[in-house]
């Protein structure tokens, strides 16, 4: 038998898939078996497993959809690659809501096939929706990418993960992270500590991919080297940066001028990635923030891409994205 086989009974309302691979099937379901949990906590079926055959209970659709996520994340396992809570939900997130723009079995044969990711020293960074493997694919393709859209749809940590891969690969030279230090107003004088102690609570989330794509020691040692560099953005001006990979975070939060300069410290053999949440700017009131202005100049212009995601593309606990939604749905107009 080459794979799972879904086969459904004429005297009950259940389905049965059939795995020839226990040990497979053993990794599927996870510890305590988390993931069928997962998978019916999302589709209000009810999975019983016995020897190597899972039998779902309940509605119909519901036992399709889940006979196909878990056929999905079985293929991932034969493939060699993990199955994690993550990719349980973005299983799900295919099987159930689809892309208006692709059909079903694609999408999920693209999150299965495992034909992307993106290779560092410690982890593959997959994309896990449709969304994010545009984005992966403009980041490796076009000079400079804009990832736009709400908090926990990997802009980032993807942005960072294709900066290591191609800094590690020798394609870069360096890598530049920055973010706009607006809770500071970019005034870190007040604050206690020499700079980098200032600086350093306002990059920590750019730390944090770092330290999760790259040793922790090759990380100190690169930024001692200065082949890594995580700054804020006020610090970049004046400066041309060449034969690096450079990245935007939170870029909702710098001034058109701010965004102006950035944009132009792109030297030769230099890519970047801007990232941000135009729902989310904490500019005082009456300054406009770069980022909108920059989507609304820069759009049609050769070698820009720009990639947008939504609530759907939501790669964290599934509550985001239902918060995400919800506080959408409260937004003034929103039901105008």
């Amino acid at each position: 038998m080459d794979g799972p086989l879904a086969v459904a009974d004429d005297d009950a309302p259940r389905t049965r898939v059939e795995f020839p691979d226990n040990r497979l099937l053993i990794e599927l379901c996870g510890g305590f078996d988390r993931n069928l949990a997962q998978v019916e906590g999302a589709l209000g079926v009810q999975i019983a497993r016995r020897g190597n055959v899972l039998t779902l209970h309940g509605d119909e659709d519901a036992r399709a959809r889940a006979a196909e996520a878990l056929r999905a994340l079985y293929r991932r396992l034969e493939a060699g690659r993990a199955v994690e809570p993550g990719d349980v939900l973005a299983a799900l997130r295919f099987g159930a809501a689809p892309d208006e723009d692709a059909p079903r079995a694609g999408q999920l044969e693209m999150f299965a096939g495992g034909r992307m990711a993106i290779r560092t020293r410690k982890k593959a960074v997959e994309p896990r929706t449709p969304a994010q493997r545009a984005y992966v694919e403009a980041l490796f393709e076009k000079e400079l990418v804009f990832g736009l859209g709400p908090a926990g749809t990997g802009k980032t940590y993807l942005a960072v993960a294709a900066a290591a891969a191609m800094f590690l690969e020798g394609r870069v030279d360096r890598i530049v992270l920055s973010r706009p230090a607006v809770e500071a107003g970019e005034r870190l004088g007040f604050l206690p500590g020499d700079m980098k102690e200032k600086v350093d609570p306002y990059m920590q989330p750019l730390y944090d991919a770092l330290n999760d794509l790259i040793p922790a020691r090759q990380v100190q040692r690169f930024i001692e080297e200065k082949r890594i560099e995580i700054a804020p953005l006020a610090f970049m001006r004046g400066r041309t940066l060449s034969n690096a990979f450079i990245v935007l975070d939170e870029a909702q939060n710098a001034t058109e001028m701010q965004m102006k300069m950035f944009l132009t410290r792109l030297g030769e053999g230099a890519r970047m990635a801007v990232t941000g949440d135009p729902g989310q700017v904490d500019l005082p009131r009456g300054v406009r923030s770069g980022l909108v202005a920059a989507d609304r100049i820069l759009r049609g212009v050769e070698g820009v891409g720009f990639v947008r995601f939504t609530s759907a593309d939501v790669v964290r606990h599934p509550l985001v994205a239902r918060i995400l939604e919800a506080w959408d749905r409260d937004e003034p107009g929103a039901d105008s």
